[in-house]
């Protein structure tokens, strides 16, 4: 199975001083290739908002390879990771490629579900859990194992 991918535009605003792309741009390309992956999938931000939950991070890590210049195509793409069983925890690892297909950064997320209302984790509906499980597996996969308690 071929990774969910988008391919954007490296845009003015994604700059630094220093005349390439920005640290934290990277990790808006990552965040937005998953609410698109969602979407697509059903799972609108309306959606969310009906059904008052959310996704939430634990971890982001960003390891940066080969810089990025303004109007560059950046594709990016993101893969499954880790899942734990019930679908609460997650971990997604995008990869960024220029356009000659060069790794320009990996980003790696740890997250899981916030129930909006009790501001508290929760155990996503089933559906979402079948939407993160159909996301190809990054070949670092293993399932997330939760302690109980």
């Amino acid at each position: 199975m071929n990774p969910y991918e988008r391919t954007y535009t490296v845009r003015w605003a994604d700059m630094d001083p220093n005349g390439h792309m920005r640290h934290s741009a990277y990790t808006d390309y990552a965040a937005q290739l998953r609410i698109e992956y969602l979407s697509a999938q059903g799972f609108t931000l309306q959606k969310f908002a009906q059904l008052s939950i959310g996704p939430i991070l634990f971890r982001e890590d960003t390891r940066f390879l080969k810089e990025m210049h303004i109007n560059e195509a950046l594709r990016v793409n993101g893969e499954l990771a880790g899942l734990s069983e019930d679908g609460s925890r997650w971990r997604i690892v995008h990869t960024l490629f220029k356009a000659d297909g060069r790794p320009s950064a990996t980003v790696t997320v740890d997250g899981a579900w916030l129930d909006l209302r009790a501001r508290k984790l929760m155990v996503p509906p089933a559906e979402i859990t079948e939407v993160m499980r159909q996301l190809p597996r990054h070949e670092s996969y293993a399932d997330i194992v939760r302690n109980a308690g």
